[in-house]
């Protein structure tokens, strides 16, 4: 299962691996790139080699080498750390005839390269090992295990001889397969167990490679697998033989049906254990994957969005995320408990979900499980906040379509506007209102949370996702985007920041007047950005607390400034009760009529009027200008004339 083939050039993406040689002065830096280039030692070595080149085809990577060597001299200290910042690998070295220079490794070498933050692979090599005192013959092992213990970055450590030629190519090949081949974002040293996210591809390569999905790779299926990672296929004596090192090590690793998901891990785990990590990462580039054990850039459709622009699942991504919930749900309750969308996105390099802007958006029951709507919310938010990163998840839950068959594109919204019509799936709702006006609540009661008195203000941008039931054919995904009030001013610093809004609600408690009126001055902020911006949005405005007694002036002031900016009646509201007044259908309805309900502030009314006089000057000027025009042509006809019959 590791043979490797042949003729493969350069299949890392590395257009070239650039080796830093450092260490202490007298140590060997020079004579060890010399002999390693020229295959012979040196007589006479200069201070310090121009950079050298190692051959092309001198290792089976095929990657060019290029060999950087530093001057030990404190003078240069800075052109030092500026070569170590640019490397691919650093090489240090020390003198196998004093041991002085090895300590130099822990106290200085590897906590400069920590505070130089260079995090590349170190190799560790002890030169001039002919040189070494008889007496005190040491294992490597057992010099460099304590080193290796406190300076992880260390990925290989070796002797060599210049002047006895040993083991001098090993070393750059060592720290080019250091750069191609990394350890360490496949296997933890310390636990000597592969890394979880190494785990997660495993499985996720082992699931596309499992044609029948009967959890094991039959013989024919594992001869699959090695002619696409490796272009050769193998033998049935070949196969016999894989399957009986895992089974003697593994009784689990291979049943009646072949190789099973941990015995495909065991033999990965093997191969790293035995310095093979060039098998295993063959195996994770063939199937698409970066050094970061992610999918790969150019596997991912690239998105050009204008910014009134959002990306929507087509139909076709939202079949196969239907068919993904169903073969999860275990106990077919209609419901994702936490473990099942765990084991779901279990070939994901990480659940996408973790962290506060996706863990708590959308509804869930008491056991924290998700239903199929609150599932494809959850997908609906994360397409419309990060496409690309929805996609490739998409991707790493099995998704085998074309990805841009996956994604669309919708209409700008200011075309939407022109065509008196959003035909977006996925609405997105800014949520402004002063604190204690009940934001929180609302966005609370959107995804089926019981209601609080406790009131904790809200200090970063907040999301709430559900699906809204305007009719039976008519069902739209609505994102609650909750703004605190102190992030407003840095909001409206940004040019294009109504750009992603298709409807902004402002939110006051009816209660308490002076809510009211930092709600209507945030009104007045948001609707003149929009009219400086090009960006305008439709509002409408939400009284919450109708339970509670009320101020009827803050009720007529609103009503008044609601009539004069051209939007709809405060719609009163009471989240303790239960009572909202359709407000959810009422938002939806709005954002799908986009041309209606956008306030007018007086600034904007002024400037349309200052617009339509100048247009009407234009208009009279031109009328005028084309009856001269006529008139002088008339003149001219008749005076013509005059002259002709005279």
């Amino acid at each position: 299962m590791a043979k490797a083939s042949s003729g493969t050039v350069n299949p890392h993406g590395h257009s070239g691996v650039r080796i830093v040689v450092a260490g202490d002065q007298g140590t060997g830096k020079s004579s060890l790139i010399i002999t390693a280039a020229a295959e012979n030692f040196p007589i006479n070595v200069p201070h310090i080699l121009p950079p050298t080149r190692l051959p092309e085809d001198l290792y089976p990577d095929r990657v060019p080498i290029t060999i950087i060597d530093t001057s030990s001299r404190s003078e240069d200290s800075d052109k030092v750390a500026e070569e170590l910042q640019r490397a691919d690998t650093v090489v240090l070295t020390y003198a196998c005839d004093r041991p002085e220079t090895l300590e130099n490794l822990s106290t200085f070498w590897l906590p400069h390269l920590r505070k130089l933050e260079v995090k590349v692979p170190v190799i560790v090599v002890g030169c001039k090992l002919d040189l070494r005192d008889e007496n005190q013959q040491v294992s490597l092992e057992q010099v460099m295990s304590p080193i290796m213990q406190q300076f992880r970055e260390i990925e290989t450590c070796i002797e060599c001889s210049a002047s006895r030629h040993i083991q001098i190519p090993e070393v750059f090949y060592y720290a080019q397969k250091a750069v191609l081949h990394p350890t360490a974002p496949l296997f933890d040293q310390e636990s000597q167990t592969l890394k979880p996210r190494c785990v997660r591809a495993l499985k996720r390569i082992f699931i596309l490679c499992d044609h029948d999905r009967d959890g094991a790779l039959s013989d024919a299926e594992l001869n699959d697998f090695q002619v696409k990672c490796f272009n050769a296929p193998l033998q049935p004596s070949e196969i016999v033989g894989v399957k009986k090192v895992v089974q003697e090590k593994l009784s689990e690793g291979v049943n009646e049906r072949g190789l099973t998901l941990t015995g495909f891990l065991f033999l990965h785990a093997l191969f790293i254990e035995k310095g093979r990590l060039e098998t295993t990462w063959t195996v994770l580039r063939k199937f698409g994957y970066n050094d970061e054990i992610k999918l790969a850039d150019d596997l991912i459709p690239p998105l050009k969005l204008a910014p009134d622009q959002s990306v929507e699942l087509t139909n076709e991504a939202l079949d196969f995320l239907k068919a993904i919930f169903d073969a999860f749900d275990g106990d077919g309750d209609g419901m994702l408990r936490p473990r099942e969308l765990e084991e779901l996105f279990s070939t994901a390099p990480e659940s996408p979900w973790t962290g506060t802007l996706y863990e708590n958006a959308a509804e869930k029951n008491a056991f924290g499980g998700l239903s199929l709507d609150a599932f494809l919310s959850e997908w609906a938010l994360m397409t419309l906040l990060n496409p690309t990163f929805s996609l490739e998840n998409l991707i790493y839950i099995g998704y085998l379509g074309d990805p841009s068959s996956a994604i669309r594109v919708t209409r700008r919204r200011r075309l939407d506007r022109k065509k008196q019509r959003s035909e977006r799936n996925v609405l997105q709702c800014f949520v402004f209102g002063p604190r204690n006006a009940g934001k929180s609540a609302l966005l609370n009661s959107f995804i089926g949370r019981p209601y609080s008195e406790n009131s904790n203000p809200t200090t970063e941008d907040r999301y709430a996702v559900n699906i809204v039931d305007i009719s039976m054919e008519n069902k739209k995904y609505l994102v609650l985007r909750e703004i605190p009030e102190d992030g407003v001013r840095n909001m409206l610093s940004n040019k294009e920041s109504l750009a992603s809004c298709d409807i902004a609600v402002f939110v006051h408690d009816r209660s308490d007047e002076s809510s009211w009126r930092a709600s209507s001055e945030l009104l007045v902020e948001i609707a003149g950005h929009g009219e400086d911006t090009g960006f305008e949005v439709p509002c409408l405005i939400v009284a919450t607390k109708d339970d509670l007694d009320s101020f009827p002036m803050a009720i007529q002031e609103s009503t008044r400034v609601s009539q004069d900016m051209g939007v709809e009646a405060p719609i009163p509201i009471s989240v303790k009760l239960g009572d909202f007044n359709s407000l959810f259908r009422r938002i939806v309805t709005a954002a799908e009529h986009p041309h209606l309900s956008i306030p007018e502030t007086e600034a904007g009314r002024s400037r349309k009027q200052y617009h339509r006089l100048i247009n009407r000057s234009l208009m009279v000027v031109s009328v005028g200008a084309a009856v001269a025009v006529v008139g002088l042509a008339a003149y001219r006809v008749y005076a013509s004339r005059k002259n002709s019959s005279g």
